[in-house]
């Protein structure tokens, strides 16, 4: 098992950082890493995300959504076929901060049989995962509609 975890303070209520991460049809606006996604945000519906790392071809996955806690947490489970060859399950956590921010925390767990031989790709995601914060809190920040 491996555990990659980001952070990133947004000057911004959690329902508004909120909003802008669960809104799938803004993604391509501001989202670098995630610039297509769809689905219904309900526990146990599937998601299509279509991803574009920095370093390698644009991927699709198809995650079930896992927890939708608004305002609060949104995690969903990727797997690679079945189940036990390389699973990811993502996260992002929204907690308040003084001051009326957000700090919002992105995690993935990856598992399976396959992690060992992918650490590069894992390394690489990580990356990817601050591209993302970073253009979440300048979106929020700067677009008044979230406000």
């Amino acid at each position: 098992m491996r555990k990659i975890t980001t952070s990133v303070d947004i000057e911004a209520v959690p329902e508004r950082v909120w909003a802008a991460l669960t809104s799938f049809d803004y993604y391509p606006d501001w989202n670098p890493f995630i610039r297509q996604a769809s689905g219904r945000l309900q526990v146990g519906e599937t998601l299509t995300l279509r991803m574009f790392p920095a370093k390698g071809r644009p991927m699709t996955f198809r995650p079930k959504v896992l927890v939708v806690e608004p305002q609060r947490e949104l995690r969903w489970l990727g797997r690679l076929a079945v189940p036990g060859i390389f699973d990811g399950e993502h996260s992002f956590r929204l907690t308040p901060i003084e001051g009326g921010a957000t700090r919002m925390v992105q995690a993935e767990r990856f598992s399976g049989a396959l992690v060992p031989f992918v650490r590069g790709l894992v390394d690489r995601t990580v990356n990817d995962f601050h591209r993302l914060n970073e253009a979440l809190k300048r979106y929020v920040e700067a677009d008044t509609r979230w406000r």
